[in-house]
């Protein structure tokens, strides 16, 4: 059972997650011919502020 977890930022909407679910499930199904009934993701949001990049949180930084 293949399992991706991405960590993203907060502040995406419910329909880009989706997106995003569907396309990393559709790239392992191609990728390895996992049954995409095996395929898990696992969307972890990280609060701005929470987020470095290069020394500032991206709240700092207005991302």
């Amino acid at each position: 059972m293949p399992i991706a977890q991405i960590t993203i930022m907060e502040g995406r909407d419910d329909e880009k997650k989706a997106n995003l679910i569907a396309s990393v499930t559709d790239a392992i199904e191609k990728s390895l011919g996992a049954p995409r009934e095996s395929i898990r993701v696992i969307l972890n949001e990280v609060p701005k502020s929470h987020f470095g990049i290069a020394g500032k949180s991206a709240k700092e930084l207005g991302k």
